[in-house]
């Protein structure tokens, strides 16, 4: 199941892209991405109620809250980041370097959370590092 979930990110990645690109035509990133937010944060309550998961805020640990916080942060500057590039530049060069966030969540996740670190996984990353330097040169 996890893998047909994370071929559709994938692919609605993919589909955010394209989709902003066109739509960020002659709307400043900042405002684009703001409107971006809010849409994603009304899906995700929608979820959260669809679901009926709301109850389960009171049970979100300190440190839970911590680091889900921390990595909103880190979301929204990514996605401020990514809309001034795809603003500015082409979408067949912003994507690949965007992606390029594979390689260095295999490596803050090996460092960090001690996971395996593998020849298949060392050979993925450098293919993805070299397939992105071959796509924006």
């Amino acid at each position: 199941m996890w893998f047909w979930l994370a071929l559709g990110s994938a692919i609605f990645a993919a589909l955010t892209s394209i989709l902003a690109k066109v739509g960020i035509e002659g709307v400043g990133s900042n405002l684009a991405t703001a409107i971006r937010t809010m849409v994603v944060v009304v899906m995700a309550w929608g979820m959260v109620f669809i679901t009926n998961q709301q109850g389960g805020i009171k049970d979100i640990s300190h440190k839970s809250w911590v680091f889900l916080i921390l990595s909103g942060l880190a979301t929204g500057a990514s996605w401020l980041c990514y809309y001034k590039a795809l603003q500015i530049g082409d979408a067949s060069k912003v994507v690949p370097i965007d992606k390029l966030s594979v390689v260095i969540t295999l490596v803050l996740a090996f460092v960090f959370l001690h996971e395996k670190f593998t020849v298949k996984s060392v050979i993925g990353c450098a293919f993805i590092g070299a397939g992105t330097l071959l796509m924006v040169i």
